[in-house]
């Protein structure tokens, strides 16, 4: 059996699980911490909301949240078009599952598995950095006061 490949990425944030929430699902949030293309709607987002990137070879990479329990979790699917492997729905994906502790909110991130796709080593790293740089801005963001 191959060896998982999934990154993960735990925080503790100065901020209700509400103010989390919004962070990753308000789309003036989420163009801060991940790439949203330019005429994405202002809606919050929710499950069934896509995210379409054309790419340069012509194929795409698309994102779909399949779940979005409100303050809880939010798991976003992966996929894209020229992958020669086709993972189940949710075997690819980004996870969020958020931890209220009170005063403030644990923040447990999974991207993966990407020992699924033919060049997972590649989407791995990848993830390995988007994960560190996200998860500071999205703490940075949830921990400065309201706008």
């Amino acid at each position: 059996m191959k060896k998982q490949l999934i990154v993960t990425e735990e925080l503790l944030i100065n901020a209700s699980s509400e103010r989390v929430w919004e962070i990753l699902t308000l789309p003036k949030y989420v163009a801060q911490w991940d790439e949203l293309p330019e005429d994405y709607p202002e809606e919050p987002m929710q499950e069934g909301s896509k995210v379409i990137w054309d790419l340069p070879n012509g194929e795409q990479s698309i994102t779909t949240i399949i779940k979005a329990e409100k303050e809880k979790e939010l798991i976003i699917d992966l996929h894209g078009t020229g992958w020669k492997i086709k993972p189940e729905q949710g075997e690819v994906a980004y996870r969020y599952l958020l931890e209220d502790t009170g005063s403030s909110t644990k923040l447990f991130i999974e991207i993966g598995d990407f020992s699924l796709l033919e060049q997972g080593e590649k989407y791995y790293e990848a993830s390995v950095d988007f994960a560190k740089e996200s998860s500071k801005v999205i703490k940075s963001l949830a921990e400065s006061e309201t706008v």
